[in-house]
Formats: C-alpha cells, sequence, structure tokens
C-alpha cells in the first residue's frame, strides 16, 4: 500500500546526495549573482504590487529551505530564530513586508549561508530516499521562481542587465502555422516524472479537435504593427475586463516601450534600446495578449492544446497522434544550451526562429525557454487534485483566479521546466517575462 502511495504522488524518483548538494550550491550562487553588485541604496524598492523588499525576498529563498527541507527532516529549531514572523509568505501580508524589522543586509546574507552550510552538511555521506529527495527538488524549483523574481524586479527598478554568459542570438523571424492532428491526448504529468508540483497531477485525456498554431511567438513587429494601427484605443478589440484594465492603467503600448521619432525603442533593465523586430514582444499581459488576437484574427491556444503542440507526437503512419508523449519538446532529455534559452545564457530573448534544435516533434519552436506564453485556459485544478505537498499553498489559493502561463522565460531554470509546467498569474500582471504565441481561428 505504500509503494501505491508514493507512486501516486509522483515521490519516486531519487537524486544522489552529490547531485543534490552541487544543484543547492549553484541555486544559491545564482541567488546571490542577482543581489551581490547592487548598493545598499538599490536594496531599498518602493512599495508596489510585483516588488518584495531585497532582504525579504532574499531571507524568503533562506526560509524555504530551513523550513521545508531542514525542519521537515528533523531540524529541532530554525536556523534564524522569529523567521516564520518574518518570511511565512501567507502570514505576512505583501504591503506589511516593508514595514518588518528585518535583519540587515549582512545578517540576511548569513543565515543564506548558515542554511546553505547546514543543507549541504545533511547531505553528507547520505542516499537520499525518494521522500527526502522531493523536499530538496521542491526547495530548489521553488529558489528557482525567486531567481527569476530578482530579474524581473532588476528590470522594473531600472538596475543593471543581471550576469549573463552571451547576447541573445539573432535568427530572423519564423512565420507561419503547423497543423496539430486532434484526436485523445493526455494532458498533465505522469506518475513517472522526476518532480511536479500538485497541479500537474495527474495525466488525463482529452479530446481535441484539430487545430493550427504558430511556429513561433508572436514578435515585436507583428505587435507593433497592432499598436500603431491604434490597437489600444480601440474597445472593440478588448474584453470587458480587459478594456476596464487599459483605461485604469493608461496603457497605450507595452510596458517599457517608448517611441522615439520613427521607430520604437525600450528599455532593457538600465539601456534604452532600439526594438528588436523579430524578437518575442515580452511584458505584455493577457489582456493585451487577447486584444491582439481580436486584431489579427487570430486566437491564444488552450493550454491543452499548447501541451500537445510541444510535447505530443504523430502516429508513426502520419494519420492522427501518436502515443507517446515527450517531457521536453525534443524529447525527454533535459534542455541544453542548444535547444532553450534558460539560465541566463542570454541577457535577454533571442528572434523567435534561433534555437531549432529544440523544435517539437509538430515543428514548433521555442515552447521553452526565451519567455513565458500566455494561454487561454484560467487556471484550475485537474480531475482528482489533492494537496499532497508540505508546500500546501502553491497552487490552491490561486484557482480560478489567475490564467496559464507554460513554457520557461530566459531566467527560468531549466531544472524547472517541462512541458507539462504550468505557470500562473493574473491577467493583469505585465512585469514577468511573458508573451504569447498564437492559434489559427476556425
Amino acid at each position: 500500500m505504500e509503494d501505491t502511495a508514493a507512486e501516486r504522488n509522483g515521490k519516486r524518483h531519487t537524486v544522489p546526495a552529490p547531485a543534490l548538494a552541487r544543484w543547492v550550491e549553484a541555486s544559491h550562487r545564482r541567488t546571490l549573482a542577482l543581489v551581490a553588485d547592487l548598493s545598499d541604496a538599490q536594496w531599498s524598492v518602493p512599495r508596489l504590487e510585483h516588488l518584495n523588499p531585497f532582504r525579504w525576498e532574499l531571507g524568503h529563498t533562506a526560509f524555504f529551505y530551513d523550513v521545508f527541507v531542514l525542519r521537515l527532516l528533523g531540524a529541532q529549531a530554525l536556523l534564524l530564530p522569529g523567521a516564520d514572523a518574518l518570511y511565512d509568505s501567507f502570514a505576512v501580508a505583501h504591503d506589511d513586508r516593508w514595514g518588518l524589522s528585518l535583519p540587515s543586509r549582512e545578517e540576511t546574507l548569513d543565515y543564506k549561508a548558515r542554511v546553505l552550510r547546514d543543507v549541504k552538511r545533511r547531505l553528507e555521506g547520505r542516499s537520499p530516499d525518494g521522500e527526502e529527495t522531493y523536499l530538496y527538488l521542491l526547495a530548489l524549483a521553488h529558489e528557482g521562481m525567486h531567481i527569476e523574481a530578482f530579474a524581473s524586479m532588476r528590470q522594473a527598478l531600472a538596475y543593471p542587465a543581471p550576469p549573463t554568459a552571451c547576447p541573445p542570438p539573432d535568427g530572423g523571424p519564423l512565420p507561419g502555422d503547423v497543423s496539430v492532428p486532434g484526436g485523445t491526448c493526455l494532458l498533465g504529468a505522469q506518475p513517472d516524472a522526476p518532480f511536479v508540483f500538485d497541479n500537474e497531477k495527474w495525466a488525463h485525456a482529452v479530446e481535441l479537435p484539430p487545430f493550427r498554431i504558430a511556429k513561433a511567438p508572436v514578435t515585436n513587429a507583428e505587435f507593433a504593427a497592432f499598436v500603431d494601427d491604434g490597437g489600444y484605443l480601440r474597445p472593440e478589440l478588448w474584453s470587458r475586463q480587459g478594456w476596464g484594465w487599459r483605461q485604469t492603467a493608461n496603457a497605450n503600448h507595452p510596458l517599457y516601450w517608448e517611441r522615439a521619432d520613427t521607430e520604437w525603442m525600450h528599455r532593457h533593465f538600465d539601456r534604452r534600446m532600439p526594438l528588436k523586430p523579430h524578437a518575442p514582444v515580452i511584458h505584455v499581459n493577457w489582456y493585451e495578449a487577447e486584444a491582439w488576437c481580436h486584431w489579427a484574427r487570430r486566437r491564444l491556444p488552450t493550454e491543452a492544446e499548447w501541451e500537445l503542440a510541444a510535447g505530443g507526437e504523430p502516429a508513426p503512419d502520419g494519420n492522427g497522434l501518436g502515443a507517446r508523449k515527450r517531457r521536453y519538446p525534443w524529447g525527454n532529455e533535459p534542455p541544453t544550451p542548444e535547444q532553450a534559452n534558460l539560465d541566463f545564457r542570454c541577457d535577454g530573448c533571442a528572434d523567435v526562429a534561433a534555437f531549432p534544435a529544440g523544435d517539437s516533434a509538430f515543428g514548433c519552436r521555442q515552447m521553452l525557454g526565451n519567455l513565458w506564453q500566455w494561454t487561454d485556459s484560467p487556471f484550475y485544478p485537474f480531475p482528482g487534485y489533492v494537496v499532497d505537498s508540505p508546500y500546501k499553498e502553491y497552487s490552491a489559493p490561486w484557482f480560478g483566479a489567475r490564467k496559464v502561463l507554460r513554457g520557461g522565460a530566459w531566467a527560468s531554470s531549466a531544472q524547472g521546466v517541462r512541458n507539462t509546467y504550468r505557470n500562473f498569474f493574473p491577467p493583469h500582471r505585465r512585469d514577468i517575462f511573458a508573451g504569447f504565441r498564437t492559434c489559427a481561428r476556425d
């Protein structure tokens, strides 16, 4: 009976302790690299919906390991007394975080270092079982999200770009659609997946009619045509909620865009740059994506369509769908730098035709990496959903109030992305590294 429960929960996968220790340290170093170059004044940020104080954000990443790894695995006390009252994101309201008596910058860095030390010590000479492995992978996934949040915060505050390996490659446009056959497909993760969140469970059959989906996300040039055609000023292109958001936000173009004479510029971190025409439009929210679709006579894919286009395969005879489902667009092996723009490999988004090695079986490019992609689907649980993770607040509080995004951005962790991963944000949020691809209307 225990084995059956473990299989149902998807927690039987194990990772050797040395590998876990390397991953934890690499994640720790990447987090520090995103704050180390900032002055004390830059660590102080205004109270805005999409920001957190840098000291709070950093302390929270340490706290998560302290609670969900060290304490759950037997530690008698937190390494920072009183940390629950400071860093528990569901006990401490967002706006209250600016009024907390947070540890200093040096004390916060020390807390992070002591947590790393104890996590690595616990792994020495051990062979973690499936349940213990799951907790380490959960903490790594959580820190990966906050690493991306640090990058997003630096963009919002016009701070210098974070350290990256290289400039984003060119590649040009990739117009056109691919055809995906209809039929019965599986939506969601399967129990043999190394790690999944509760909202990915479990793969279940859905029926989809045939559809056509874009080979690549919508580009800056394509979105600029909508802006130049007065798209932000035409209420017939917007839903009622979207038009209400546009008026309240006084939005006339994507976030960080500005007009300079006859061309569009954008702010990329602390630099003002010409808009790359064939890079994907980014920092647009769900309402903006929806309005563009109405203008272009297109539509957003459902998350089932997106996942099928990313992970499905055609039948061997070319008629209909095959039985196999890929973990990644290119197969079942984790991402390489040639397949996807992840892990801060590039300083921002590459052109949409870059990374052809990452194409899906149906010919869709950049299904993982470069930018998150809005879908038409609201964020709801899959059939049979149960809260079976110690991180009980990860999904359940947000069902029904958010939209699903898929894919992963250039600042996302390569270790965390997969075809079944479901990101979710309110439809008005456009500070995140998100854009969209579209489907042909019937």
